[in-house]
């Protein structure tokens, strides 16, 4: 097969993704965050001034003005361009983070790397480049993380781990052994912190163990609840016998909310990032409370994108507004004293 056919194959299927994501609903059927489960005790006399609440928060050396990540999402297609400029300028705007979406299109096809290119109009927020794990079985190795890192000019690099979408897709890439020796030696030689991140299924206990064991800054648990990638698959099966496989895992994943408590027992000293079916700043503030530093969100950010930069903007200042008076209500005064709130199980 050609290089521009793989190119088109692979544009084909970022394309297929956005347009699913926007269209379709490809929301866990059952299975939800947890998050619902746990609740802020009110507390009728904070001692507090809303407007001095510190809502800041310093990861990887860049300070945050709010606890906020706009998730890895897309690149690697026109339309994935102009939706990464519009979360990147909306990001420098209020001094939020943003997560790229898998780079390895612009790794084997050059020409797309300005689809992910957005240090021009962001030169101050947390950039994160992207990779996927897998990749490192297929030819991959620390020259094609080197240069992930370098197109983006990003502060740390994401490794991502898609079993269960890879396992799925009729293209994908199944041989997930023997990963944990390359990452190990990305983790050394990178020079740049490097975050595990599942894509929607989360992580265990054990699998935390075994990434914080072998060098890994941060992990993002990209819990079960929010978007099912099995799902989205579903819709891009070209046979019917692969649509009813993949539907069958619609269910599959362990809990954001669960997640978070896995990752922080098994890797107390590593950052934690909240991801998977996040909605609002309430959820964000929960997700910290339960031991995570800041919060990330994926599908209300592909929306605004497809709208505006301004739409963007708006989303970000209303989830950094419901985080404030989150932390208002429950008497916190910063992000330090949310990660030690206690929560109510109801």
């Amino acid at each position: 097969m050609t290089d521009s056919s793989n190119n088109n194959i692979t544009e084909r299927r970022k394309l297929d993704h956005i347009k699913i994501n926007l269209e379709k609903d490809v929301q866990f059927p059952r299975l939800t965050t947890g998050l619902e489960h746990y609740r802020f005790l009110h507390e009728a006399l904070p001692e507090l001034d809303l407007a001095e609440i510190d809502t800041s928060v310093t990861v990887f050396g860049k300070k945050l003005d709010a606890p906020i990540l706009i998730s890895s999402m897309t690149g690697g297609t026109k339309e994935a361009q102009q939706i990464n400029r519009n979360l990147a300028e909306a990001a420098q705007e209020k001094k939020v983070a943003m997560g790229l979406g898998s780079q390895r299109a612009a790794i084997e096809h050059p020409e797309l790397i300005p689809t992910y290119a957005v240090r021009d109009i962001a030169p101050d927020i947390l950039l994160l480049a992207n990779v996927g794990a897998v990749q490192f079985n297929y030819g991959y190795g620390i020259d094609q993380c080197r240069r992930a890192v370098e197109m983006a000019e990003a502060d740390a690099l994401i490794l991502h781990f898609n079993t269960l979408q890879e396992a799925v897709q009729p293209e994908g890439d199944g041989n997930f052994k023997n990963l944990l020796p390359k990452i190990e030696t990305v983790c050394k030689q990178i020079g740049v912190p490097v975050i595990a991140k599942e894509v929607g299924w989360g992580f265990s206990e054990r699998s935390a163990r075994l990434l914080a064991e072998v060098g890994v800054s941060a992990i993002d648990v990209a819990g079960a609840g929010g978007t099912s990638w099995s799902e989205v698959e579903y819709h891009r099966a070209p046979t019917a016998s692969h649509a009813r496989v993949a539907r069958s895992f619609a269910d599959w994943g362990i809990p954001t909310a669960e997640s978070i408590q896995y990752v922080r027992k098994a890797a107390p000293q590593l950052t934690v990032i909240a991801s998977g079916g996040l909605r609002d700043g309430i959820d964000i503030a929960k997700c910290i409370a339960l031991g995570a530093t800041i919060g990330g969100m994926a599908g209300p950010f592909l929306k605004a994108a497809a709208e505006s930069t301004p739409a963007v903007s708006e989303l970000i200042h209303e989830t950094a507004r419901q985080i404030r008076i989150s932390m208002f209500g429950a008497a916190v005064p910063d992000i330090a004293a949310l990660q030690r709130t206690q929560l109510l199980r109801v």
